[in-house]
């Protein structure tokens, strides 16, 4: 297979992905937040030549030919279906990163493929753990450039031909951008203020006694959806009050996720890796002297440093796996960065893969992200079945594409929903550590939620002020299960 280019006029990944948005597993990878030096492509694809799905170690890959039922390591099998098309494959250079290859979703849970963990929190068993497709187009955004190209992998001219009229008439005749009419939503979460608080005490109880140096511990907000919602509808909604670097939608046929994820999780590109995590929060203000005071108070914060650092040096560990040990550097420590309604401390840490590993090797050695977890990884994973009530699914793990060359990005989904069954669920938390106020992290689950209840409510120049949630949104709480 060859790749043949076209450049498109169009460019606004909204108003293409418009005409695609209806099909299970199309999906937008979106750089909402322009002004973010990491946010210079955008990609879509829809119409998958496979797809690959997981629950557990259950694992179904369709394709035209068959639907295979296989038993085994989701890793080891999408790695094995990757290979077959890479032999088939040609990538150009001078283009936008991803040119073709796999994409999708995968779930916090696939770590239970990868350790022997506990199993004692409600899990949520309509979303695959894993949910990836293979795909032989792109449209591809450059940002920078202004430029937009289609690009398919074929066999002959007019193999390409056929295929690209297909989507060209497909974005011709799709629909303008939906509008977003929404409402406030009424929000539940799975614990109360006083089990919150209780839970962090409890992981309070494991750092001191040395199981743990920090856990990142969540609460799940849950709410139900008016009549005639359109998930991606309010998918513009949400890009516009909550834009962020590393967004996307994924429609997965009765399950819908969007995420406005601010962090990168991994980058690989001509061996070349890169992870940014984030640890350390404050709301941003519209008080230009209050919101400084946040930004001073969080940059010489020992606290959130050291939750910064620790993870830091989990994920140096996590390189080392698959990295020339020699190689890996920690080029930004703490660097303050400023998101739709927070501050933010971000590291970067590179490292140069080995020449016998790929993507998948990457995504193993690290998977799930450190930010989300804690250190020790595998113990604070193990606290957090037992603390928190219900499992995370999509939640923390990740989203993004491996190309037919072997790059690979991806972002941690965090400030992330998923819409299912007339319902929508948001998960938020933070980083435990010794030096942890259990009322300030409770207040922190809502200062990174603030933004995407806002983006429910009807859009309008006053409802889209800046304020805090915690003071402003009534929340009816569901108490917490009896083991809370």
């Amino acid at each position: 297979m060859k790749p043949f280019i076209l450049e498109l006029t169009e460019s606004d990944p909204l108003r293409v992905f418009a005409a695609f948005e209806h099909l299970p597993y199309s999906l937008l990878f979106d750089s909402a937040d322009r002004k973010h030096p990491d946010a210079r492509y955008s990609f879509i694809v829809s119409h998958p030549i496979e797809t690959i799905e997981s629950t557990g170690d259950q694992i179904t890959v369709t394709n035209w030919h068959e639907q295979k039922k296989v038993k085994g390591n989701p890793f080891k099998v999408l790695k094995k279906r990757i290979k077959k098309w890479v032999q088939e494959t040609e990538t150009v250079r001078g283009l936008p990163p991803f040119q073709g290859g796999a994409a999708g979703m995968f779930g916090y849970d696939l770590a239970r493929t990868l350790e022997k963990l506990p199993s004692s929190a409600k899990s949520t068993p309509d979303v695959p753990d894993m949910a990836v497709g293979i795909y032989d187009q792109v449209i591809t955004f450059d940002h920078h450039k202004n430029q937009t190209w289609l690009i398919t992998h074929a066999r002959n001219y007019n193999e390409a031909c056929k295929k690209q009229n297909y989507l060209l008439a497909m974005i011709h005749h799709g629909p303008d951008i939906p509008a977003y009419e929404g409402e406030a939503l009424e929000w539940e979460s799975n614990f109360d203020s006083a089990s919150y608080r209780k839970t962090i005490r409890k992981t309070l109880d494991y750092i001191r006694s040395g199981d743990i140096f920090q856990a990142n511990i969540a609460q799940r907000f849950d709410a139900a959806l008016p009549p005639g919602f359109s998930s991606f509808a309010h998918y513009t909604r949400l890009r516009t009050v909550n834009p962020a670097p590393f967004a996307g939608y994924m429609n997965l046929g009765g399950i819908r996720i969007a995420s406005a994820s601010p962090e990168r999780f991994l980058k690989l590109k001509d061996f070349y890796v890169e992870t940014r995590p984030i640890k350390g929060t404050r709301p941003c203000l519209a008080d230009a002297v209050r919101d400084q005071s946040n930004r001073e108070s969080l940059q010489t914060s020992e606290k959130d440093r050291a939750e910064n650092t620790m993870i830091v040096d989990l994920l140096r560990n996590d390189l080392s796996k698959v990295c020339r040990a020699e190689s890996i550097r920690v080029p930004e420590l703490c660097k303050l960065e400023s998101f739709a309604g927070v501050h933010h401390l971000v590291s970067t840490v590179s490292g140069q893969l080995k020449e016998d590993k790929d993507a998948i090797d990457l995504l193993t050695a690290c998977f799930p992200g450190g930010s989300i977890t804690g250190a020790p990884k595998i113990r604070a994973m193990e606290i957090i079945e037992e603390l928190e009530p219900t499992r995370r699914g999509p939640y923390c793990g990740s989203m993004g594409y491996i190309g037919f060359d072997g790059a690979m990005d991806s972002n941690i989904l965090i400030r992330s929903l998923v819409y299912e069954h007339g319902a929508v669920s948001l998960q938020t938390g933070g980083g435990i550590t010794a030096g942890s106020d259990p009322e300030a992290e409770y207040r922190e689950c809502f200062d990174k939620a603030e933004a995407v209840f806002r983006s429910f409510e009807s859009p309008h120049p006053a409802n889209d002020r800046q304020y805090n949630a915690r003071e402003t949104v009534i929340i009816p709480l569901r108490p917490a299960t009896a083991s809370q």
